[in-house]
Order: C-alpha cells, then structure tokens, then sequence
C-alpha cells in the first residue's frame, strides 16, 4: 500500500516534469499571482483620492473645512469652485472622486443654531473608494465644524465661558489602519489559488482518461492509493505557496496572526483537499474536461461572492444563502477570519475545521465511487 502510495506521488511529479504547461499552471501561474496582489495592496490603503469643494460662502467656516480636508491624507483637494457644471465634469471624468457643498450663509445660519445646509456628494459606483472618500469628508467637516463652533465662534463671542465642544472616540476593531492588504488578501490568495487548484487537478485526472493510461495510473495501486497519490501531490504544492504567501505577509509585512496558527494551517490543508477531490469526482463523473471546467468555474469561481466577506449575506435569497453553505471556501473564510484577525478561542473556530473536514471526507467518497465505476466501465 505504501509502496504504491509513493510510486502513485512521483509518477505525477514525472507527469508534471514532463510536462512543460503543466508545470507552468502550478509553479509559474501562483507564483504571478502572489506578486500582483501582494504589490496591488502593499500601500495597504488608497490616499490622496481627488475631492472637490463648492465653497459658495467664503467664510472663516468654509476656509477652517477646507483645512482640515487638506490635513486629511487620504483625500487631495482638486479644486474650490463654485460651478457645480465644472464639478459635474470632474466627477463624470473620474478626475474627482465626490466634493462638498458649502453654500452662501453656511456660517451665519450655524451660528443662529440653524440647519447650515451642507452636503456631501461621493462617486458610490466605486464601492470601495466611495466609503473611503465618504468616510473622510465628513469626518473631516465634522472636526471643522466643531473646531470653529467651539474655539472661534464660542470662544470669541463668550471669552469668559469655557464651553468644549463633545468628544466622540471611534475605534475600529482588528484592522485600525482599515488596511485592504490585511482585509482583501487572505481572502483573495486562497479564492484565486483554490480555483486555480481545480483546474490543475481536473487536467490531471482528465488526461488519464483523454490520453487512456487509466490502467497505468491504477495498475500498481489501489484505487484509494491512485486517487489520493494524485490529489496530494497538487494539495502540496498549493498548500506551498500559500504557506510561501503567508510568510511573506507576517514575516515581511509584520500581520502578525492573532490566534491559532496550527487551526489556519490544518484548515488550508483540509480546504484545498475538499477543492482537489471534487475536482476529481467531477472530471470521473461526466468524463469530460469541458463540462468539468464549466462547471468547477462556477463551483469554485462564485466562492468569494458568497461567503460573506465581501457582500453580506444577512437577509439574503434562500439560494444565496444555500449556496454559501455548500462550498467549502465559507468555513475556511469563517476561520481564517477568527483565528488571523480577531483571535477567537481555538476552540470557537471548530466547528468550521470539522466542516472542512466533513466536506473532504464527502468528496473523498464521491470521487472514490466515481473512479471505481470509470474502471469497471474500463474493464467490461
């Protein structure tokens, strides 16, 4: 068993040696992969994004707003206008990202405790950038408005009233700096290289059947041993890079992991196994690397949409909600979520690990029952 277990390993290390795009799909293709996200998100965060502001009042307000925007690094105040025509063509040339509108009699009527009527206005048709940019501005306006109701105005008009304007502290959680590298990464670089693990795997298995060395492939081993043999060798390498990726976020770009390591690394295995071994039943089970493509693309493909770490899953369709809860990446996300960034107890993060698990023994199974029906269809 053992014996044939390691013979099943390097004969797919000499089919892959040999040949030269398969090779390149798991070496050359992750390797590419890693160094785009890794120098896409390295800044971390987007600043100095192009903002406008209508200032139709030119008062001290308007001047202490504009302040504090330029003190803002994560905005660049393109221009002061009062044509709203001119704003409308920046916005439409994506040369501004959102501006605000600072109209005439602004400070006068937030003097007189009135509604001083400015407005924010922010390109949302670029989600990410449009909750930066939104975010910045009225945080940004907000500190300017209280800075001039309590030092200037107040302070001026009641010299002999100390009257401080309230505070409001606001703390974001396990990623303070709201850094995309640390949030869209660790979900990115699994998602791609899941996908791409299918797609190495389902070719793998397919060109057994579409070159008709299946006999060879089985000859010398069980089928548990030819199954497993196979999947390994391409769960290892990808289980590398990821391990590869990760030594480089928290070795050289300092995420240090908040919980369990050995929870994180146990449930990448068991991840990419549950992805290798449906990739193999599904290749067995319609015998035909078209269909088999098609249908690990939107299986694997859709992972990202619907696990809930991108878009909400709260009060989602029933079928969304289904579907989020029969691919493996939802799990994996879950608990590459608890024990990365917050660190949750380990023992909180196990059920998803046991989820993992059941999913590979599950397919395991699958791509076992497919296999042996494809030899006794071979044997007939």
């Amino acid at each position: 068993m053992a014996s044939g277990f390691w013979a099943g390993i390097q004969r797919e290390i000499r089919y892959l040696c040999r040949e030269k795009w398969d090779l390149a799909l798991v070496l050359l293709a992750p390797a590419c992969i890693l160094i785009l996200l890794g120098s896409m998100f390295a800044k971390g965060k987007p600043d100095h994004l192009p903002v406008a502001i209508i200032d139709q009042d030119q008062s001290s307000l308007s001047s202490k707003i504009y302040d504090h925007l330029s003190l803002n690094h994560t905005l660049q105040v393109h221009t002061i206008s009062d044509q709203t025509v001119e704003i409308e063509k920046l916005l439409n040339e994506n040369k501004i990202w959102g501006y605000i509108h600072i109209p005439a009699g602004a400070e006068q009527r937030l003097v007189k405790a009135q509604d001083a009527e400015i407005s924010i206005a922010f390109n949302q048709s670029y989600f990410s950038i449009g909750n930066t940019i939104s975010s910045a501005m009225l945080l940004s306006t907000l500190q300017a408005l209280a800075e001039f109701t309590g030092k200037q105005y107040l302070g001026n008009t009641l010299p002999y009233l100390d009257a401080p304007t309230p505070n409001i502290k606001i703390s974001p959680l396990y990623n303070p700096q709201l850094n995309y590298e640390l949030y869209l990464e660790p979900y990115m670089v699994p998602a791609i290289l899941h996908l791409l693990l299918c797609c190495c795997v389902a070719f793998g298995v397919g060109q057994e059947l579409k070159r008709h060395t299946l006999n060879a492939w089985l000859s010398q081993q069980s089928l548990w041993s030819a199954l497993l043999s196979k999947n390994l060798v391409y769960i290892t390498i990808f289980c590398g890079w990821t391990w590869a990726w990760m030594f480089w976020m928290i070795e050289i770009r300092g995420w240090f992991i908040a919980g369990s390591l050995s929870f994180i690394l146990l449930g990448q295995v068991l991840f990419y196994s549950a992805y290798a071994l449906i990739s193999s039943a599904v290749v067995l089970a319609t015998q035909d690397l078209s269909k088999s493509f098609g249908l690990l693309a939107v299986y694997g493909g859709s992972s990202l949409s619907f696990a809930g770490v991108t878009l909400p899953l709260n009060n989602a369709p029933l079928f969304t909600q289904l579907w989020a809860n029969i691919i493996p990446y939802t799990p994996y996300a879950r608990l590459q979520t608890e024990q990365w960034v917050i660190g949750s107890p380990a023992l909180f993060s196990l059920p998803p690990l046991l989820i993992l698990g059941a999913y590979t023994l599950l397919y395991a199974f699958l791509a076992y029952f497919f296999l042996k029906r494809v030899q006794e269809g071979a044997t007939r």
